[in-house]
């Protein structure tokens, strides 16, 4: 098979391939053989049905199919050998493509229009500047993430005071215009509410200072501004049957019970990071201030791999891309999508596209190659960050080689992942090579970076 390159412009090409009886021939005579073995033609047994009657039933299937193999196989190969930068799938040139006769051709020829990557230089040097932000832990810091594992790892008691942000239980019930039980009324047992939350301050002021046992008459549809879906949820009963239940209740409190906080002691050390390697509070401050600098150094490392991507994408400038042969190729990857889809997300994929093209460059420059054991990795840091946000420091290596397992069984986030590990290795390299402009900042100004 005869195979050409056209270059058209810079981001233009046509690839074309003539294919001779020869190229496919010995490919269909085996197909229609094994045809042959299998066909189940009235008047002949399972694989004695005639040759002159199996090509002449399935010749030009098996011939079109054939050729069509034949192509993309050939194609892609000349890409890969020729090592063209092609960015998407080629797609037929239905002008420059002679019309196709499968039945009645043995010779064909093929035109596919292809989309060059524009080329350009993306590979970094020392003379390359890049912000690299450090995060600091301060005090303050270190003892407001004390208060939230002491929060986080707290405990419902039961009081016998009111407090702001305590929960009450006890028996709710329907009272008359003269604050009497209502004969037959509502009457609600265990009924719990958090007074705290109430949107009126009248009558979440009538709880301040109840005890155990005190009775206390309110009104709850006033003390939830009029809401009918909190009223029905109070009485356990329909939306649409609380319209008429606008009448003082009494509370009568049976339990008071209060969240508090854990005590920071050994127990709570255990907890977080496993018994008995921290054994004491100043021990595991700076555990704890160890791991936010962990934490903020994923931070900065995301940081720096935005800030590289900026600075790159600056440095090459705008780039010539064949934008019609892009959208076209857009318009077949999203058949569901509209015209408008096309116009709204095109100079976003482009943006996507050129740094895709810069993270190859760097891929060759640096020679970094990917193993499954990379791939594992960043499923696990992942994991170790998600058990991380529930206060689950220490997690058995097992646990979190199970979680990654289960993570890459999902193609999806496999996908992600490979993303991840590749951009990792790049950022390792890239500050090995470029001129780090190191800056301390606080939380706040960090976080302020990431504000549009």
């Amino acid at each position: 098979m005869k195979t050409t390159f056209e270059k058209v412009d810079n981001v233009n090409g046509l690839i074309t391939m003539q294919v001779e009886t020869a190229d496919y021939a010995e490919n269909v005579e085996k197909e229609l053989k094994n045809f042959r073995k299998k066909a189940n033609m009235p008047g002949f047994r399972v694989g004695q049905v005639p040759m002159g009657l199996i090509k002449k039933r399935f010749g030009t299937e098996v011939k079109a199919e054939a050729i069509d193999k034949l192509i993309r196989e050939k194609l892609f190969g000349y890409i890969r050998d020729e090592k063209l930068g092609v960015l998407g799938e080629p797609l037929p040139n239905e002008e420059k493509t002679p019309v196709v006769d499968f039945e009645h051709q043995d010779e064909f020829t093929f035109v596919f229009d292809v989309a060059l990557a524009p080329e350009f230089d993306a590979k970094l040097t020392a003379k390359d500047k890049v912000d690299f932000y450090t995060i600091s832990v301060d005090d303050d810091m270190v003892s407001k993430q004390v208060e939230s594992y002491a929060s986080r790892n707290g405990q419902y008691v039961k009081v016998d005071s009111y407090e702001p942000r305590d929960m009450v239980k006890g028996l709710l019930a329907e009272l008359d215009e003269k604050g009497n039980p209502v004969d037959g009324g509502i009457q609600v047992e265990g009924a719990v509410m958090l007074p705290d939350y109430m949107k009126n301050d009248d009558e979440k002021a009538k709880f301040a200072a109840a005890k155990v046992n005190d009775v206390i008459v309110f009104n709850p549809s006033k003390a939830y501004n009029d809401s009918d879906v909190e009223l029905a949820s109070l009485l356990r009963m329909k939306k649409e049957e609380v319209a008429d239940k606008k009448c003082d209740f009494s509370f009568q409190v049976e339990e008071i019970t209060r969240y508090q906080a854990a005590t920071v002691d050994q127990a709570l050390f255990d907890h977080i990071f496993g018994e008995g390697k921290v054994k004491s509070e100043e021990e595991f401050r700076a555990r704890i201030k160890e791991q936010l600098e962990a934490q903020f150094q994923n931070d900065s490392e995301f940081k720096f791999l935005l800030d590289l991507r900026k600075h790159l994408i600056e440095r090459v400038g705008k780039l010539e891309y064949p934008e019609t042969m892009l959208k076209r190729i857009m318009r077949l990857n999203n058949p569901d999508k509209d015209e408008k889809f096309v116009d709204d997300n095109f100079e976003k994929s482009l943006d996507e596209l050129t740094w895709q093209l810069i993270k190859e460059q760097l891929t060759e420059q640096f020679e970094i190659k990917l193993e499954q054991d990379d791939v594992l990795a960043a499923a696990k840091a992942v994991t170790k960050m998600q058990f991380a946000q529930y206060g689950m420091m220490e997690v058995p290596e097992e646990l979190l080689n199970n979680y990654a397992q289960e993570m890459l069984k999902k193609k999806d986030q496999t996908e992600g992942l490979i993303t991840r590990a590749i951009e990792q290795k790049i950022a390792v390299k890239a500050k090995e090579t470029v001129k780090l402009n190191n800056k301390t900042v606080t939380l706040d100004e960090f976080n302020a970076m990431f504000k549009d």
